[in-house]
């Protein structure tokens, strides 16, 4: 009755040229001993929310506006993508992920700084103080006025992006006109730390469970839109419904707003989803993650945007009665999967290849350490048909060690990503420059005999918590 779980183990890979050769060897060996599981480029639809409310696309994989900057004697494309938001409006981003590349038709979600490359880092405060203080927030001619300069669009943009990779990579990037060193410097000299942003949306938590003939949550909306609209998904059991705390039926929410899944006594065992969604501004610093390895962005500018985010509700009359969700933490380097039981009975779920029991009334959260550049692709199953799935690539960290290509000045934005180059001896993205050409595919061919021949080693740890 209980789930399988599976996960595909392997080595940190920097460089993503190496990182798909050695992933593609790591597969074939795998399936050969019938022990990978089927990776997928985003959560499954049937996951639970993340903890933010906006999906975009990466349509087109250069910047928009920006310029040449300098590193490491290699010129660099630098400046800010547009993403399209899934449901209407568009954002503006700058990498904080220099040596990845960006793909073309790319999904992106909002998420908090400790599920993206900011994890940990110190001086990420400093990257949303840019942001506030830099273009596009501040026009070209407010900041030539504060240095004494003249700055247009192209020159504030690769400025700003090089002062961020100064704070989120680690690199010293100099653009290639005065005015535009001048900028740079003064952002990496007045950067202070800010606080990270709320979420555009975000509902917690995003499972609930519980008996029929109760009211079940509550679920809290966090938002900074105006007003939000509430509705039951259309597949849910007759006779569910929405409602606030005081049991009232229930279709718009603001922030702070407590909705309850209200379940009829007698209804069979099963489950709904509700999904809220709103029209505002998304903060800016948010993260921007892609599960297909996508070069991470940071929201540096946007219009009003349609946000959504999706909660679900599991009920029975007796027995165990699970919630489980799943979220990426980048400071543990794995995926927290947290279960919950609102029922009589012990849940009994296995993860990872070990059993696990959360009593009845209590919750359990269990971390799954997951390689930097790795597929995941955990199942777990349950009473009364439950069953949750949680697939993605963890996607991390920033490769600062790596050297960046040699190449030549680009005119205009190209194709490349913002830490990209396609001139030069080598070509291609940050991810495979550096080095003889052979290096990354011999290194990546090593690692991944050494994992075939040592296997894949989880560790589990747990932490245990009283039920809501």
């Amino acid at each position: 009755m209980f789930s399988a779980v599976s996960a595909v183990p392997g080595s940190s890979i920097r460089r993503r040229g190496t990182s798909r050769l050695a992933a593609a060897a790591l597969a074939a060996g795998l399936v050969a001993g019938g022990a990978i599981a089927t990776a997928a480029p985003a959560f499954a639809d049937d996951a639970p929310a993340s903890s933010s409310g906006v999906n975009a696309t990466l349509d087109n994989p250069g910047v928009v506006v920006g310029g040449t900057v300098k590193i490491n004697g290699a010129n660099e494309t630098a400046g800010l993508f547009e993403l399209k938001v899934d449901g209407g409006g568009t954002i503006k981003t700058y990498c904080i992920d220099l040596h990845n590349h960006t793909q073309a038709n790319t999904s992106y979600r909002e998420v908090t700084w400790a599920e993206s490359s900011l994890a940990g880092n110190g001086d990420a405060g400093k990257i949303r103080w840019i942001l506030e203080h830099s273009y596009p927030q501040v026009t070209p001619a407010d900041l030539g006025q504060t240095l004494n300069v003249t700055l247009n669009d192209a020159t504030a943009a690769a400025a700003t992006q090089a002062a961020i990779w100064h704070f989120s990579d680690h690199v010293d990037a100099v653009p290639k006109d005065e005015a535009g060193q001048k900028l740079t410097k003064y952002l990496e000299e007045k950067a202070s730390n800010v606080a990270e942003p709320a979420a555009s949306l975000s509902l917690g938590p995003a499972e609930v469970a519980g008996r029929p003939g109760a009211n079940l949550g509550p679920v809290t909306v966090s938002t900074n839109a105006a007003k939000a609209e509430v509705a039951l998904a259309p597949d849910a059991p007759r006779g569910v419904s929405v409602v606030d705390k005081d049991g009232k039926p229930v279709t718009t929410a603001v922030n702070g707003t407590q909705l309850f899944f209200k379940v009829p006594a007698g209804t069979e065992p099963g489950s709904a989803k509700l999904t809220v969604s709103a029209q505002t501004a998304v903060p800016i610093g948010r993260a921007f993650v892609s599960d297909s390895k996508s070069q991470t962005q940071i929201l540096a500018g946007t219009s009003t945007a349609s946000v959504s985010a999706v909660a679900s509700a599991n009920w029975a009359s007796q027995g165990a009665i699970p919630a489980v969700s799943a979220k990426k933490d980048c400071a543990k380097g794995g995926v927290d999967i947290t279960a919950s039981n609102k029922g009589d009975e012990a849940f009994t779920f296995e993860l990872a290849g070990q059993k696990h029991t959360v009593e009845a009334g209590k919750s359990q959260t269990v971390t799954v350490p997951v390689a930097e550049d790795q597929a995941y692709d955990f199942t777990i199953k349950g009473p009364n048909g439950f069953e949750k799935r949680f697939q993605g690539v963890l996607d991390c960290k920033t490769a600062g060690s790596t050297p960046v290509s040699t190449g030549t000045p680009t005119p205009a934005p190209s194709a490349a990503s913002a830490g990209g180059s396609t001139s030069g001896s080598q070509g291609g993205d940050l991810a495979e420059t550096g080095g003889s050409s052979s290096t990354p595919i011999i290194a990546g061919v090593a690692i991944v005999l050494v994992v075939l021949g040592g296997g894949a080693v989880f560790m589990l740890r747990r932490k245990s918590a009283s039920g809501q």
